[in-house]
């Protein structure tokens, strides 16, 4: 089924996405279930340390040595549940006003702290909780302990500062409307929780926003941000004992204070209804709704493994795809304490009848109810959320937010609870919960089709500008507790060293040995490019090769293949790029499946010609679809006629693949010499040796290596273009140009630090300060820089009212014009420096990104060791470099500039 295909949460915007990504029910089988300490007392199992301050603050201190790295989460018990009526979104904003200051901590100084402990932070709101996260060097531990105590102290909350921040708020609520996916969110949540808090997302609106003042919000601050209302986790290689002194010390005096009921939730009886949605979506969307039990409810875990059997790839709901009935099908839970929504999903291509899927949808929601469930799936899914346990292990941050899910989000002592409960889940259950919450006749469907897009209009004019007097960035005094956070770091410490190996065929095997969780992770790439290596006429050959590794090997047939790993526990997906996830006693076994799917892939003819319908169905709409009109216009507007680039598969190349076409086009990418397999895990580099090269060692390659690097392009010529897309509420505007650096010359990384000057630390930096800070005309900008062998791109992304595209064009450019006529001043400098140096040991924090690091620099043939020699280099760029890079590679007046939006010009 065609990799584009969706899963519904993934389509919601991270801050909403937290809670539902870790509806799994994360879980650490390790840790024992308790209740929290009474007040004053500690309790200390294994790794964890766990207190409850004298002031009602319960505190949770993980270690983990993966990376000297520390990951703090704030978790305060008040969300979108606790709005006030009329005032839809003031948990919101008071998140957004937390980033505005504190008697003792301005917003300028909180920005600056922020860049220099790596810029790693986040927040969001929840119906029941706000979070607010930091990753971070673990030596920078009581920096941001003491902005999070001072934060639950008080905060500034002034008439002229939410003035300020309301612009912002009100940009992200205009993003979150041009997005579909959330639009039929709201229409949803509104339907299956009516009458209740749930039935509105935490987002808020311009107009409540247009009713609160700042002292609304200061008294939203003191009546729910109270340390009797508030948990705080702290994961990482971090001494427990200390820790905790640290965080007695700095959060002890703050006194607690009492904490108002919270708002009844009375569920009413579900009622069928029909939601029907036109999207700029490249294909459409059949969704059945079902109200499924909530973290409160004794059914919750049975729920859980309901959801994982209707969402298993050798389910029923599934199959829908491989037998050519959906583009794609998956089954997705999204829980709050009183109750959850379950929604069978499936997407079809534009031009079909989207109610037959919903039909479809309900045919296997009731088959299950008549024939039950297989007993085999139950086990299979319970195997997979408890190795789930061992793995979350493998990440700081991950570790933090499992707990802060199992207190703060689902009220649990410990996520031993949930463990404890999935353990006990029988057959029985399953078809028990099943048959009383998926009930068809009061489910909610709902049918999102797609709307084609009208293609790009080019403007003749010059976009607008707008003249703004620039302003030199003030030096910000920190407090004397933050101050050495700000002081330029040394040359970061050398992470685990890996060891490496070269296969007698050509692979490059990496090993690093971690010993965090009993797992090992397996991440893989066949370099290729399909713009060089497809062959003319048969565009589309690449994306079909790769959705048909889905359908089993010549040795096992979908069902079996996925039965095999089913009964390990293990996670894996095949490609050009491709990985495994499994227990260590099981890797052995692991590898040797992964190898079958790469290198001996069924390719059935049967499901050749599935794959070829879907991948044609599915591009009839992409290529129609305003988000591909507006990344054509890009592309096309970039490079020169002709470029490989602008290769595209359509409908008609699709339809005339061969399945010998797609064996062909296999037998020429898939080689072993242009591979590399990275391993990191509870492994040896002797016993990964030993076992990828009992699986990969017989893999051959024919014939000379492919090329795979695009040639170099000209200069762009300025240009602008608008693609209307009726959807959308508000504009999203991309700034490119083509930069005749390469990856291999030394400017490289003295514009990396001229970019960290830009953006990438909040309002620390100067296009989040103009754009955000001062004018609330965006809710996000980042500048990015996408340098490679052959060719590079500098590019600024922004969205905002079409009315002021041109007025933030206008600052953009006015910022780089000044980057290439004045020199940055030192504290910029040193803040851009610190933040890169501190940035390097935050990529270790997971087994991952660890993997995927590495994985990267090989396949960019850069050394292993490069982020290091990176960061010496750093030390040494100075800010007349700084300047005369940004004078001699970034040409601010000659962008392209492509608007996606309501309203073309």
């Amino acid at each position: 089924m065609p990799q584009f295909a969706f899963t519904f949460l993934h389509s919601l915007q991270e801050k909403m996405s937290r809670q539902r990504m870790i509806s799994a029910v994360l879980l650490l089988a390790v840790f024992l279930s308790v209740p929290s300490p009474a007040p004053g007392q500690t309790e200390a199992e294994g790794n964890v340390l766990r207190a409850t301050l004298k002031n009602g603050l319960r505190v949770v201190i993980i270690k983990n040595a993966l990376a000297p790295v520390v990951t703090t989460q704030v978790n305060y018990l008040v969300g979108g549940n606790e709005d006030p009526p009329g005032l839809s979104g003031m948990a919101h904003a008071q998140e957004h006003m937390m980033f505005r200051g504190s008697k003792g901590l301005s917003a300028d100084q909180l920005s600056a702290i922020i860049a220099a402990l790596g810029g790693n932070f986040n927040a969001d709101t929840q119906q029941t909780v706000t979070q607010y996260f930091f990753t971070i060097p673990a030596e920078d531990l009581d920096v941001a302990l003491r902005i999070e105590a001072t934060r639950m102290r008080n905060v500034l909350d002034t008439q002229k500062l939410w003035e300020r921040e309301r612009g912002a708020i009100e940009q992200e609520v205009a993003q979150d409307l041009s997005n579909p996916m959330y639009v039929f969110y709201t229409k949803l949540v509104s339907e299956m929780f009516r009458g209740t808090p749930y039935a509105h997302t935490p987002l808020g609106t311009s107009r409540s926003f247009n009713t609160m003042t700042g002292p609304m919000l200061a008294k939203f601050h003191r009546t729910w941000y109270a340390p009797n209302n508030a948990v705080l986790v702290i994961a990482g290689d971090i001494d427990p004992g200390k820790t905790l002194a640290l965080a007695r010390r700095l959060f002890g005096a703050i006194p607690r204070r009492p904490v108002p009921r919270r708002p009844a939730v009375l569920l009413k009886p579900l009622k069928a209804k029909t939601i029907s949605l036109e999207t700029d979506l490249p294909y459409g969307v059949a969704v059945v709704a079902y109200r499924l039990p909530g973290f409160a409810s004794p059914d919750y875990a049975a729920g859980q493994i309901l959801a994982d059997m209707l969402g298993s790839k050798r389910g029923n709901l599934y199959a829908l795809a491989p037998e050519g009935r959906a583009l794609s099908a998956d089954f997705s839970l999204d829980p709050n304490p009183d109750g959850a929504i379950g929604y069978a999903e499936a997407a079809f291509a534009q031009g079909e009848d989207g109610s037959l899927l919903v039909s479809k949808l309900k045919d296997v929601i009731a088959d299950y109810l008549k024939n039950g469930f297989p007993a085999e799936l139950v086990e299979a899914a319970k195997r997979l959320e408890i190795a789930d346990d061992e793995f979350q292990k493998n990440s700081v941050e991950g570790l933090a937010s499992l707990w802060s899910q199992a207190l703060a989000v689902e009220g649990r002592g410990s996520p031993k609870e949930d463990t404890d409960a999935i353990r006990k889940v029988t057959l029985r259950d399953v078809n028990r919960v099943a048959r009383k919450y998926l009930v068809n006749d009061t489910a909610l469907t709902a049918v999102l089709t797609p709307r084609p897009g009208a293609g790009a209009v080019s403007s003749k004019r010059a976009p607008g500008r707008e003249s703004f007097a620039p302003k030199q960035t003030k030096h910000v005094r920190l407090p004397a507790w933050a101050r050495k956070a700000a002081l330029l770091p040394g040359l970061p410490a050398p992470a685990g060293k890996p060891e490496v190996f070269s296969l007698p065929n050509g692979l490059r095997l990496i090993v690093r040995s971690e010993q965090v969780s009993g797992t090992v992770s397996v991440f893989g790439k066949v370099k290729n490019n399909p713009y060089l290596e497809v062959p003319k006429g048969k565009e589309g050959v690449d994306q079909v090769l790769d959705d048909l590794f889905s359908y089993g090997t010549t040795t096992y047939d979908r069902l079996g293949f996925q039965k095999a790993l089913d009964d390990i526990a293990a996670r894996e997906s095949a490609g050009t790029s491709f990985s495994l996830q499994v227990l260590t006693e099981h890797f052995d076994r692991g590898a040797q499946l992964l190898a079958d799917n790469l290198l001996h892939p069924a390719l059935p003819g049967d499901a050749f010609r599935v794959v070829q319908r879907e991948t044609a169905g599915a591009l009839s709409g992409l290529l129609k679809s305003p988000s591909y009109l507006a990344r054509r216009a890009l592309v096309r507007a970039l490079f020169p006629p002709n470029d490989p680039a602008l290769r595209q598969a359509t409908q008609e190349t699709v339809a005339k693949l061969t399945l010998e076409d797609v064996k062909e086009y296999y037998r020429h990418i898939f080689r072993p010499d242009m591979t590399t397999i990275v391993v990191v895990g509870q492994v040896t580099p002797e016993q990964a040796k030993s076992v990828i090269g009992k699986y990969f060692g017989g893999w051959k390659a024919e014939g000379p290596k492919p090329e795979t690097d695009l040639p170099p392009v000209p200069p762009n010529e300025p240009s602008s273009a608008d693609v209307p897309d009726a959807s959308r509420v508000q504009d999203e505007v991309r700034l490119a140009e083509t930069v005749a650096l390469t990856r291999s010359h030394p400017d490289y990384y003295t514009l990396q630090v001229g970019r960290h000057v830009l953006s990438g630390a909040f309002y620390a930096t100067r296009l989040f300060r103009d754009l955000r800070e001062k004018t609330g005309l965006v809710y996000t900008v980042e500048a990015f820089l996408d340098v490679g062998k052959t060719r590079s791109l500098f590019a600024v992304i922004y969205a905002c009212d079409p009315g002021n595209v041109a007025k933030a064009r206008g600052i953009v450019e006015r910022d780089l014009r000044e980057m290439q006529t004045t020199q940055i001043t030192m504290e910029e400098l040193d803040q851009a420096r610190t933040l890169m140096l501190r940035q390097i040991p935050l990529t270790e924090a997971s087994t991952d990104s660890i993997a995927e690091k590495l994985l990267r620099l090989s396949l960019e043939d850069l050394p292993l060791d490069e982020p290091v020699r990176a960061a010496k280099r750093y030390r040494e760029i100075t800010a007349s470099e700084v300047r005369a890079a940004f004078e001699k590679w970034i040409r601010p007046s000659e962008f392209v500039q492509v608007t996606l939006g309501p309203n073309p010009r």
